[in-house]
Parts: C-alpha cells; structure tokens; sequence
C-alpha cells in the first residue's frame, strides 16, 4: 500500500510485482533503458571527446562491485515503472570526485531541511534509515504534478484495475475448482441411517460412475431412490471484461501487446521509444550531469548522455539506407556496424568521406580563390577533378 505522510513518498510493498500483467508491462520497459549507453562527453569550442576521463568511464561501465551499468540501469526502471520516483546514491572519494553509484530501494524516502539545505531521509526494509543531502542523489521521477520534490505515486490509479485482476483470477480459479463439486444427488424415499445412506452412495459411484464399472455410463434405479443430475452453473468471467482492463493496465504503462510480446514492426519501435523510452533518457542525462559535475566542470563543456540504439530493431532495408550517413560522416563505419550487432573494426571510429563529397568540397576552394590572374588554371583544376574523381588529392591529403 502506498501511503502518504507529509511532504513524503513511500514504495509499494512489492505485491503488485508479482502480477504477470504488471511485470510484463515493466520488463520490455526496464530492457529498454538498461540498453541505453552512458558515455562522458566534452565539447570545447570545436573539439568533441567522448569518455575522456577514465575515472568516469570506469564510473558509468562498473557503478559499484555488485553490478554493471546495465544492470543498474534495469533496477532502476523497474522502480521508477512502480512507484514513479528512483533514487541512486552517488559515493564521492576524499577529493570529492564520483567513485560509485548504488540504486536506493527505499520503502519511504522524507524531505528534510538542515540550514536551508535539502536533504532525504530513507527508510529501508529492515527498519533502518538514512539521511544524504538531495545534491548527492540523483532522482529520476515521473508524473510529477502535486509534490515539490517527488512524482506521484500510481497507487490510486493502479489499484482499482489490480483488484478487479485479481477478483477476476480467483474467480476463475473458484469456477474451475467448482466445477468438481456433486454432479448427481440421490434422494432415498425411505429413512435411512447415516452409514447406510453413504454406503448405498459409494455403491452407486462403484457401480456406474468408475471407468473399471461393465456399466460404466449407463446409470439404474429403483423405486426407493431418485437419481437427479446437478449442472454446474459457475460465473467465468467475461474474456471482454479481461481484455479491458488489461488494455487499462497498458495503458497506465505507456505500452501495449504488440510491445509486451515482442512482436513490434520497426514503426511501433519507434514510436514506444519516442513516448516513453526517450523522455526518460533525458531526464537521466540532465540528472547525471547536474549531479556528477560541478558548474565549472559543466562550464568545460563536460556532461553524461546516454545514447540510444533504438536502429537495432529497424529493418534490414533501414540499416542499409543508413551507408549514405556513412558516406557524408554523419556516422562512422563502427556505429554503422552497431546496427547489425557487429563487432568494432580498426579506424571505424573515424568518419568518412565519399570522393565525390571531397571533389565537391575541392571546387568550392578553388572557386573561393579564382581571381583573373589564375582563371585559366583554376579552369584546368577543376576539370582535371571532375575526370579524376578527386582521387589523387584524396589520396595526397
């Protein structure tokens, strides 16, 4: 149950994990972000480096001993999918830098103030609590409306739809169950003492309803008792009333069947990535850097992205259509190769350019530096390029 006292946000007791509709909801949900790669950039001016400092590469691929960057990543969705608020712990060393991240699986997290700064108060399954200031955790949250500090809680949304879940699988449950109960009832017409009803009863199931009976499926009887067939009447559930509320619980998760059983063309992908995958990629981008970096480290141009490679889903004809984004460098040949689940090459993380681009970029500068002196030969330039395909001064640069 989720309560609520305060300005505070408690967990869910787990029961609703152990739903199949909910965890099937969540595990496509939470695969999807664990894939997301998280890479240190710096841009200053014109230079570009990715993971420059090994301390943070370290930090983003081995969070903290027990788990890798992708596993972390997964527990941390499965908590923001049920309690729309995840909480990761960042352990700086005595210098001040980030050396670890643990992910917080508080069952209450409390806002408190300690001279005019933030800080939360954790409570933990065995009873113990934890107080760190608010700027060393990072908190991703979801439906954030009411609450200054933390989303709001699925609790009320997500509960009616559960109950009537589980009403309807014990329903089921009872129905088949019910089903076994007495299917023929026996009325002597004369007083009989307890013993001697059931041992003319056992003799009757004996006699016609064991498969081992000569007369098994054909019934007799005489004028002293009345053989009457019970029908079993049970409510099932309607499979339309299922279906609905299940289509309510996808949407309360932002996903639908075709996502839950994988079987998504390339256009679904894209648009369950857009809503729901990419909105939570850039919260965590914004929180990483904000949390790991201080402003004048922001100020380098230092920040955390986390990259998505949703084109491994795409198609076959998407993939390769992607080789003129490769041609123009707008790629490199080993983010290509990503796409098909390839391994890296040597120099693939170097951009490429199609001859014909550099024939184009060639003539635009020797046009840029035609005066009437040198016409004749800028002439003779641009002609000898065309023939040449500009191989020659690709090959000479």
């Amino acid at each position: 149950m989720i309560t609520e006292t305060g300005n505070g946000f408690a967990a869910w007791n787990g029961a609703v994990y152990e739903s199949d509709i909910v965890r099937s909801c969540i595990r496509p949900y939470a695969k999807a972000i664990g894939k997301l790669q998280a890479k240190h950039v710096r841009r200053l001016n014109q230079n570009v480096s990715v993971n420059p400092d090994p301390y943070m590469r370290f930090l983003l691929e081995e969070p903290n001993p027990y788990m890798g960057g992708h596993t972390m990543l997964e527990k941390v969705a499965t908590q923001l999918a049920l309690n729309n608020n995840a909480f990761i712990l960042i352990v700086r060393d005595g210098n001040g830098f980030p050396e670890q991240l643990y992910p917080v699986p508080a069952i209450m997290a409390e806002t408190k103030y300690v001279d005019q700064e933030l800080y939360l108060k954790f409570t933990f399954l065995n009873g113990k609590n934890m107080t760190v200031p608010y700027s060393q955790v990072i908190h991703i949250r979801n439906d954030f409306n009411d609450n200054d500090i933390f989303g709001e809680s699925p609790y009320k949304a997500l509960s009616p739809l559960m109950e009537v879940v589980t009403t309807t699988d014990q329903g089921i449950v009872k129905a088949i169950k019910n089903s076994g109960v007495i299917r023929w009832l026996l009325t002597f017409n004369t007083p009989m003492r307890p013993e001697d009803l059931q041992k003319n009863v056992q003799q009757f199931v004996d006699n016609y309803m064991s498969v081992s009976s000569p007369t098994f499926g054909a019934a007799g009887a005489d004028s002293k008792a009345n053989v009457t067939r019970i029908e079993p009447k049970d409510y099932v559930p309607n499979a339309l009333l299922q279906n609905s509320t299940k289509e309510r619980i996808y949407a309360l998760f932002n996903t639908n069947d075709k996502i839950v059983h994988s079987n998504y063309t390339e256009d679904e992908w894209n648009s369950y990535f857009e809503a729901v995958i990419e909105p939570v990629a850039t919260q965590m981008t914004e929180e990483y850097t904000r949390k790991l970096f201080t402003r004048r480290e922001r100020g380098f141009g230092n920040g955390i992205y986390f990259d998505a490679a949703n084109l491994q889903c795409a198609s076959l004809t998407t993939k390769l259509a992607l080789q003129a984004m490769v041609d123009r460098g707008a790629l490199t040949p080993n983010e290509w190769r990503e796409t098909f689940n390839l391994a890296p090459v040597a120099d693939g993380d170097k951009p490429l350019r199609r001859l014909d681009t550099q024939t184009v970029n060639e003539i635009h500068k020797l046009l840029n530096h035609m005066d009437l002196n040198n016409a004749e030969k800028t002439r003779r330039d641009i002609l000898q390029l065309l023939k040449t395909g500009g191989e020659e001064n690709f090959k000479a640069d």
